[in-house]
């Protein structure tokens, strides 16, 4: 979908193969694109075009693949963005925008979002959907990870952050805390075609002003231990002397496992309180 938010050309994509979600901004060295859906995969990742260049763009990473753009050293901007459950938003943005859906003359929906393709699919262990790869078996392959990317890339699967709500770690020169909320639902079904719940993260920075602050799960909620804050899901706080202030979100994505490995086969898991930085 190609959008603008906040005065910014914006380009939210989604792969359900590798359940990648991610947003990127549309101006490509000074020139505004808009994206479409190509129809091919690499990796059994989405592979986007633009209409202005006829180039492709590999949705996981950003890069062009072939057109104008490849070969260059132009790369999608990855503009900070979370998935989150809907409750958790409408109640953290009161206000917040919805995307109507299409409907026809009759007002039913064009498109049929609350059957999602793909029963089942988020519990499979054996070859991924059009995936022809090697699967790393550290994990399950469609497990979900979320990842950071940088010289090192980092993953935390997401069975370790519902055992570790609120973690803080560092990463590169940024100390950063993920909020794990246990209440998001799979855009999938079971293989019964039931709902699910797996889970969602959201990464912030713990520097706010001249403090690194630490963050821990209290009766009160995730509260911060310098000083007595609390903050919600979304990274603000709702009361305590920093009431209404906001961390800087990290950019970082939830994949399937086994897209993740494939693409940033030298990513650094961080899966146990031991592995992580102080």
């Amino acid at each position: 979908m190609n959008d603008t938010v906040g005065g910014l050309p914006v380009t939210i994509t989604f792969c359900p193969l590798c359940n990648a979600a991610i947003t990127f901004e549309r101006v490509v060295d000074g020139q505004e694109l808009t994206f479409g859906t190509s129809g091919m995969l690499r990796n059994s990742d989405l592979v986007m075009w633009d209409r202005q260049t006829q180039s492709w763009w590999q949705q996981f990473t950003g890069e062009a693949l072939v057109g104008d753009f490849a070969g260059t050293d132009s790369v999608l901007t990855f503009v900070p963005s979370s998935i989150i459950a809907w409750d958790t938003f409408a109640e953290s943005y009161p206000d917040g925008l919805l995307m109507e859906r299409l409907v026809n003359e009759n007002g039913a929906p064009l498109r049929p979002y609350d059957t999602p393709p793909y029963t089942g699919y988020d519990n499979v262990d054996n070859q991924p959907f059009l995936f022809s790869g090697m699967v790393d078996r550290r994990l399950v392959a469609t497990s979900r990870v979320l990842t950071i990317e940088g010289d090192i890339p980092v993953d935390y699967p997401f069975s370790f952050l519902a055992e570790n709500p609120v973690l803080n770690d560092s990463f590169g020169e940024i100390d950063l805390v993920a909020f794990f909320d246990t209440a998001t639902l799979s855009a999938f079904f079971t293989i019964r075609a039931e709902e699910q719940i797996v889970g969602s993260a959201t990464v912030f920075s713990r520097q706010v002003g001249d403090r690194t602050l630490t963050f821990e799960l209290t009766e009160s909620g995730i509260t911060d231990t310098e000083i007595g804050s609390v903050w919600n899901l979304v990274g603000v706080a709702v009361s305590g002397e920093l009431g209404s202030t906001p961390l800087e979100p990290v950019i970082h994505v939830a994949h399937f496992w086994f897209a993740w490995a494939v693409f940033l086969a030298e990513t650094e898991a961080r899966e146990s309180v031991e592995s992580l930085t102080p």
